[in-house]
């Protein structure tokens, strides 16, 4: 058994390391014909140019330097957005990603300052020696703190809402070059977290931690309709569970019936935390990755891996972890190269209580389509609507889907003719969508999604009446 494991191992990685060379060649390329796009590979489109901003100074230059030339300013990190969120058409794109000093870290009041392009990882390699851990973040590491907030992102804790909820203020570099420091009583607070850098730099901002626990591992495998009931019985008020994710079935065995879920609860003995607190790196993610090669492919890969899922996770029951452990999921799997087809993501929100109805729903959306749908994580979000942009109006369920799509124009026009489907769907149960990915989704399900995107919208006329700050996301939106 191990030796075909081995065999299985080797086979991915050979295949894995020719997919990463066309990449990197594909990307060089791209960069040498000025030509930029994001993780979705989508949208690429030819820019003026790409400033490094490593320090202030020429981060405030280069926006005087736009306003001068009437040229447009776009922002970006780690660029996992999907639909030109962090560059536009003839404009200037920031490359944050050097800009990324951690500044300071007050560990009686559990406070960091770090720079916009610091990543999570670099944050949690940093205070985990202090016994300390994030609060808020996405399921993966690799993002940086300013894509963060501008996306106002959420993950696993059920305990803390977005994002949003940890930031007790930040520098914003402005369209005037300004810098000015935005807390929560500030009318653009609401407006940049969650604002796609409209408003300007995110320059440092300082965010609230938490103490580092020690967690087990429990698993079981469920039922799509009776998933609510469960979770709010044994999940929402339990306040020894700190984290909590599922997964629905997308292979045609079980298709969104059946279910598995993961709670990691508060562990009784806090002292071996210790034992345990080694941060971990990603494990085995070229097995993975071919694992979900197969899983585009072929029906039977989705439902093998579906399969090799649960078996991982259950065998897993009783498995002690830190929480900065939890939250060091694997990312390396999430780089897919290939010349004919893509991954994107869409995400859902909807109420707890709508959720049995709302998949019963989404199963007749999705019955007579062909999407290639690859993968369903679902999580909880806490209400939260202080951001302008807020897409969690109730206690929601986020369902977060992985979606292999076709370069050509027929095979984008059919999926996002089928993304405005499920969006209508999610909205007939009181839900919203997430707005970092494709823009397939209408003007009208953007505003019915986001009832305060005019008073958004608003505030961006009021600070950039000149639109230095431009992506096509608000290109595509704007009022």
């Amino acid at each position: 058994m191990k030796k075909k494991t081995l065999l299985f191992t080797l086979c991915a990685v050979c295949i894995y390391t020719a997919l990463f060379a066309f990449s990197v060649c594909h990307k060089e390329k791209e960069r040498q014909n000025g030509t930029v796009t994001d993780v979705s590979r989508l949208m690429p489109v030819k820019i003026k140019q790409t400033v490094k901003g490593k320090e202030k100074e020429t981060l405030i230059e280069t926006i005087k330097e736009a306003k001068r030339k009437h040229l447009k300013i776009s922002i970006a990190g780690a660029q996992h957005s999907m639909g030109g969120q962090t560059y536009y058409e003839d404009g200037i794109v920031l490359d944050m990603t050097g800009y990324n000093k951690i500044l300071g870290l007050d560990q009686k009041k559990k406070i960091i300052r770090v720079q916009a392009g610091a990543t999570w990882n670099d944050i949690q390699r940093y205070v985990n020696p202090y016994g300390l851990a994030v609060k808020v973040m996405q399921s993966q590491n690799i993002f940086t703190v300013g894509g963060s907030l501008s996306a106002n992102a959420h993950g696993r804790d059920i305990r803390y809402g977005s994002l949003i909820d940890t930031v007790k203020s930040f520098h914003l570099l402005q369209a005037d070059g300004k810098v000015i420091t935005v807390t929560p009583k500030d009318e653009l607070f609401s407006a940049v977290i969650g604002g796609y850098g409209l408003f300007g730099v995110i320059l440092d901002a300082d965010i609230e931690l938490t103490d580092d626990e020690l967690y087990q591992m429990q698993t079981k495998r469920m039922n799509a309709d009776t998933y609510s009931r469960y979770f709010i019985q044994n999940v929402q008020h339990n306040p020894a569970v700190r984290m909590h994710l599922a997964r629905i079935a997308t292979g045609e065995k079980g298709f969104l019936h059946d279910m598995y879920v993961t709670n990691y609860t508060l562990a009784e003995n806090q002292q071996e935390l210790n034992r345990y607190d080694e941060l971990k790196e990603d494990e085995h993610p070229a097995l993975t990755k071919f694992a979900l090669g197969l899983s585009r492919r072929y029906d039977w890969g989705r439902n093998w891996l579906w399969s090799a899922q649960q078996s991982y996770f259950l065998s897993r029951n009783g498995t002690k972890i830190t929480r900065n452990n939890v939250m060091r999921s694997e990312s390396k799997f999430l780089e897919y190269e290939n010349g004919d087809n893509t991954d994107v993501l869409q995400e859902y929100f909807v109420p707890v209580r709508e959720f049995a109805p709302y998949i019963k729903d989404l199963r007749q959306t999705l019955s007579h389509e062909d999407l290639n749908l690859v993968n369903i994580t679902i999580r909880y979000v806490q209400k939260n609507e202080k951001a302008d942009l807020s897409y969690a109006k109730d206690d929601m369920f986020s369902l977060v889907l992985l979606i292999n799509e076709g370069f050509s124009k027929e095979n984008q026009a059919d999926t996002a003719r089928i993304i405005r489907k499920m969006t209508d769907t999610a909205l007939q149960h009181h839900g919203s969508y997430y707005l970092p990915y494709m823009l397939y989704q209408t003007k009208e399900q953007m505003q019915r999604a986001y009832p305060k995107s005019d008073t958004f919208f608003q505030k961006k006329r009021k600070y950039d009446p000149d639109d230095l700050f431009m992506n096509y996301f608000y290109q595509r939106y704007k009022t």
